[in-house]
């Protein structure tokens, strides 16, 4: 609507404010046109107006009318307005912002603005919410005063105790004890509730000695892809998805070795002993070297007498068919996954392991080694929102500003880049937990695997780009993989290579991403081990890395009794390593 000026007038005229200093510019200087249509709603405004403070230059009166109020402030900032999906991506899975969490105004950039839980079920909602709030204590002078860590903690010991986990006896000469530690977990339901308070005590096994506390050591342990693959699987064949946890698992395990350990922290106060005692370990114990050993040499026994066979691929599966009934486990340690096709033959199963071994039934999987699973009629999606924002947290960086790539475009990092840190410690502790992230953020993989290679030395260049990981991880916290339900199970990759980007050694770095119909289960970021003279040859070696790759996904899925009838698909964009391929002819 359009508003007259003063006088009735529809033909503005020119207001001209002089503005001048007594001592130096005169009246005449720095004439400033105003149209007179900006004067309603004033006062007392006159064609012309100095303000050198004469008393006989009238003065300007700016009260406003009571029947004008000045049109409210509209947000400036893009973070702070109210967001929507475009309809052109209504069909895709995004995870956008929303405004329904106000931001504090004492953080620059909060948590808010990225964060949304707004396109999650109500169900999932409570439980994401639920999970992230409680905080476990990291040491025991941080449990001890909470009165559920301390029953979880009296609760071990006694289960030490009804096992014969140990004897009391006095060191003997010659004789070094390894010291001990508790680490304090709180298990959840599938509805997100507090399913129990665990507090669990571990050696600290490198303090052992070789030859002497232990010999072999190796224990199979799951791959990564091996459980990105069973989850892939289970969305694809509609599979049900149990979680079971070992109450204890590592006590199961006969030690063989003679072993001295330290008295727990606070066993000393509750039991009244004297302090020149040791637990002389007569069972395997959590955070001893051949702990994993032996506890994974009883559980496979058992399971394989159960009538399961062991996967080549992957030590850690186990299968077993009946007819049109299939069921598949995983273990993981102590954490048991259990994908399939009829219920009634999961539930027989865990009554069988809680004969054997005490367990608790978590119910539907919800929360597997730090994965969201969120599963719907579309298929499961796969993130790891809270572990994301405990590194935030932990860094300091939950504030920070968010920005849209993880590294710098064209970056060559150098070994020998910048002065040294003075504390190293942070920068590893940093990588290793983002490695771990790296399960469902592929984004991320090229990054991490650059910055994993100055572990040794790192300097402040590395670390500040580690620093921009975390402002990118910042923007997109709850970001993962999507596993579709209809979803034909055929196997397709893609890898490409650069040439010699490593300034240091001059090698190459490969990547390769396999797809699983449309679900990535497989991809890789990592240098080559040698030196190539032409981008042929890198390319043809990037090649050979994901057809290994794809060879032993085909024999993964033969476990899971699924054919491939068609010969996998491998793209690569360099034509001189297809023909090579193709044709192998040497000049």
């Amino acid at each position: 609507m359009d508003i007259d000026p003063p006088h009735n007038s529809h033909n503005p005229t020119t207001t001209t404010f002089t503005l001048a200093s007594p001592d130096s510019v005169s009246p005449a200087q720095a004439h400033i046109p105003i149209p007179t249509s900006c004067t309603h709603g004033f006062t007392n405004v006159p064609h012309s107006v100095s303000l050198h403070g004469s008393a006989d230059i009238p003065h300007l009166d700016i009260s406003p009318t009571p029947e004008i109020s000045p049109p409210p402030l509209q947000p400036t900032r893009k973070s702070t307005r109210p967001t929507t999906i475009p309809s052109y991506l209504q069909d895709y899975h995004c995870h956008l912002a929303s405004t329904t969490i106000p931001p504090k105004p004492t953080v620059l950039y909060p948590i808010a603005e990225t964060l949304s839980y707004s396109h999650l079920s109500p169900t999932h909602k409570a439980y994401t919410i639920a999970i992230t709030a409680p905080i476990e204590p990291r040491f025991y002078h941080e449990a001890v005063t909470s009165s559920h860590w301390c029953e979880a903690m009296e609760k071990e010991l006694e289960a030490f105790e009804a096992n014969h986990t140990w004897d009391l006896t006095s060191l003997p000469a010659g004789k070094h004890p390894i010291g001990c530690k508790w680490v304090y977990k709180i298990k959840f339901k599938s509805d997100g509730s507090i399913e129990r308070y665990k507090a669990r005590l571990v050696a600290k096994g490198y303090n052992q000695l070789e030859g002497i506390d232990y010999a072999e050591t190796f224990s199979p342990m799951a791959k990564l892809v091996t459980i990105r693959c069973f989850v892939a699987l289970a969305a694809a064949k509609g599979w049900s998805l149990t979680q079971l946890d070992v109450n204890n698992a590592f006590l199961h395990g006969e030690l063989e070795e003679e072993v001295f350990m330290s008295l727990p922290p606070g066993f000393k106060k509750s039991h009244g002993t004297s302090p020149n005692l040791v637990c002389k370990l007569t069972k395997s114990l959590y955070g001893l070297k051949q702990a994993s050993r032996q506890w994974f040499s009883k559980f496979s026994s058992t399971i394989l007498a159960h009538g399961f066979k062991q996967s080549k691929c992957d030590y850690s599966l186990f299968t077993k068919v009946e007819g049109s009934v299939f069921i598949g486990l995983l273990v993981y340690v102590d954490d048991i996954l259990i994908a399939s096709n009829d219920l009634a033959s999961v539930t027989l199963l865990t009554t069988f392991l809680d004969t054997q071994f005490k367990l608790k039934d978590l119910g539907p999987t919800k929360y597997f080694l730090g994965l969201e699973l969120a599963r719907s009629q579309k298929g499961i999606s796969l993130c790891q929102r809270k572990y994301a924002l405990d590194i935030l947290q932990d860094s300091g960086f939950l504030g920070s500003k968010p920005i849209k790539i993880p590294m710098e475009q064209h970056l060559k990092l150098s070994k020998d880049q910048g002065p040294l840190l003075p504390d190293p410690s942070e920068y590893r502790r940093l990588i290793g937990r983002l490695l771990y992230l790296t399960l469902t953020r592929p984004d991320i993989a090229y990054s991490i695997s650059c910055l994993s290679q100055f572990m040794s030395a790192p300097r402040i260049p590395h670390l500040q780009a580690a620093h921009r990981v975390l402002q990118y991880l910042k923007g997109s916290p709850g970001q993962g993989l999507f596993f579709p339900s209809d979803n034909a199970l055929n196997l397709k990759g893609f890898c490409d290579s650069d040439w010699a980007g490593c300034p240091d050694a001059r090698r190459s770095l490969t990547g390769f991403c396999i797809f699983l119909g449309d679900s990535l289960i497989s991809w890789r970021s990592k240098k080559q081990t040698v030196v190539s003279r032409s981008s042929a040859e890198v390319e043809y070696q990037a090649m050979s890395i994901a057809t290994c790759e794809l060879t032993w996904l085909l024999s993964f899925l033969q476990d899971f009794c699924i054919p491939h009838p068609t010969a996998s698909v491998l793209f690569c964009d360099n034509q001189a390593a297809l023909h090579i391929a193709a044709n192998p002819v040497y000049s």
